[in-house]
């Protein structure tokens, strides 16, 4: 079996697609309220599939390796926000439980009946403790490197079989 740059290319971007949708259907079927730094790994995502739509399309190399710099950024952001899970080291203390509080400060929980936001350093789901930011720093640090393998492979291909 030839893997061809296109393919790759496509599966890429494929990645970072399906990775927002996901974050979505999370959010918005499955009741999970993403913290701030949750938004801030998706908007990568879709800068990535943006890239990934102009490599198909120009098919310059410029493309995948701003691909591949999207998806290291989101595989940073994320990898950051594990750390702020896992207590080591603080987050921004506007979204970790240090920096939200009901004192009188004229900050959002002091509206009534306003739904506390979620915290960035609290784990809302994991599977066999591997959470969401956990699964999305690795993944994406695996994209980034295939994108920039993307961006130097000959359009031919490559046999992977």
């Amino acid at each position: 079996m030839i893997l061809t740059k296109r393919t790759l290319i496509l599966a890429l971007t494929a990645f970072s697609l399906f990775s927002n949708i996901a974050a979505l259907g999370f959010q918005h079927i499955g009741g999970l309220d993403p913290c701030a730094m949750c938004f801030w790994q998706r908007y990568p995502h879709w800068t990535a599939v943006l890239f990934g739509a102009l490599a198909l399309w120009f098919g310059s190399r410029v493309w995948p390796l701003l691909a591949g710099l999207s998806a290291f950024t989101t595989a940073a952001i994320a990898a950051y926000h594990s750390g702020v899970e896992r207590k080591w080291w603080d987050g921004p203390a506007s979204c970790t439980g240090r920096g939200l509080s009901n004192d009188g400060s004229g900050n959002l929980l002091d509206f009534a009946n306003a739904k506390a936001p979620a915290l960035c350093d609290e784990i809302p789901w994991d599977i066999f403790g591997i959470s969401m930011a956990n699964l999305n720093a690795l993944g994406s640090f695996v994209v980034a490197l295939l994108w920039v393998y993307a961006a130097f492979m000959p359009a031919s291909g490559r046999r992977i079989f």
